[in-house]
């Protein structure tokens, strides 16, 4: 009963419509001094005019209760342009739910392929160490194996830190020769190892980047250089400044990217005929390194010909203020 008289409260200006006419009619009949008063037409009149009411109102009432028991019927009739347009705005919320709950699949299956690969990847070197304990090898090759353990822990560490990139990073003055020489010094013992040549074309360049992100975009291109470079190969690192944009370029002479593989490098989880055949992969590294390097206004490319070179690129563009992206983040982290 209280749903009927809730329905009433919204017919409330029906009823007054109702009632306005009547009252209308009533006015002029009683102001028209050739129709004779009659309170007996009166009284029919009113009745009628109630019963008619009464009847609008029950049919009004019905098919409000068959819109409530079939309002997930999308085939059924709204009542109103009021209701219609809320029925649009449910519709699209509903696939905009749809859509997030989608990528929020998407994240999950991407977090859980990551962890499943990095398990994979970082047993590796935890059986070289147990097969050295063994053996009793030496410290270096001991050393190798625990850089390699770190740099996958790394890894893990940045990409779950991806998602809360813009709580986690600042902006300032990096120059790139310090900053390469300081991956290089990181590498230095499989440079020597494996006695690889390294030529340094760097002459003090400022940039603005956040030098802890920097840093690991930089050691991530060097170690893929080193991953698919033979013993004897030649690194080269060297800045060159454009009209438009600083650069920080890596050559390598190793066996070189297939041409079909070359726009998908940067892709997610992506290993290519490299990753499959010449070492197990991850394939987040240089999607880690591409994803950063956005972050923080700048971007990677590559270039590469089987057999011959691979060329990375980091370009940091002049006109990008990272300051501006900064703020946006952080204020959109905060009305998170």
């Amino acid at each position: 009963m209280s749903r009927f008289w809730r329905f009433l409260s919204y017919e409330r200006s029906n009823i007054a419509m109702f009632g306005a006419v009547f009252l209308l009619t009533v006015a002029g009949y009683w102001l028209d001094s050739r129709s004779p008063w009659s309170w007996q037409t009166f009284w029919y009149t009113l009745g009628l005019v109630s019963l008619v009411t009464a009847a609008y109102l029950g049919f009004r009432y019905m098919r409000h209760i068959r819109a409530v028991q079939k309002r997930h019927d999308e085939d059924s009739e709204p009542m109103s342009l009021e209701a219609e347009a809320y029925r649009g705005e449910l519709e699209e919320t509903h696939i905009r739910h749809i859509r997030a709950l989608n990528e929020v699949h998407a994240k999950q299956k991407e977090y859980y392929d990551f962890i499943v690969s990095w398990f994979h990847e970082i047993k590796t070197p935890i059986s070289v160490l147990r097969l050295l304990q063994q053996t009793k090898a030496d410290a270096r090759s001991v050393e190798e194996e625990v850089t390699r353990i770190e740099h996958y822990v790394d890894q893990a560490l940045y990409y779950a830190k991806l998602d809360n990139f813009s709580q986690d990073y600042e902006i300032v003055s990096c120059d790139l020769e310090t900053l390469v020489k300081g991956a290089v010094k990181a590498h230095a013992k499989s440079f020597i190892s494996r006695k690889m040549k390294l030529r340094l074309d760097i002459p003090p360049t400022i940039v603005q980047s956040d030098p802890k992100w920097l840093l690991f975009i930089v050691n991530q291109l060097l170690t893929n250089s080193l991953k698919y470079t033979g013993d004897n190969g030649e690194i080269t690192m060297s800045a060159r400044v454009t009209q438009d944009e600083k650069q920080l370029v890596l050559r390598d002479n190793g066996i070189g990217i297939d041409a079909k593989d070359v726009p998908r490098v940067f892709n997610r989880g992506f290993t290519g005929t490299n990753g499959r055949s010449h070492a197990k992969s991850t394939g987040m590294g240089l999607y880690l390194a591409q994803e950063l390097s956005r972050k923080l206004g700048h971007y990677l490319t590559c270039e590469s010909i089987v057999g011959s070179y691979t060329v990375f690129t980091i370009h940091f563009p002049k006109h990008h203020d990272p300051y501006l992206n900064t703020v946006g983040n952080r204020e959109s982290a905060a009305a998170e």
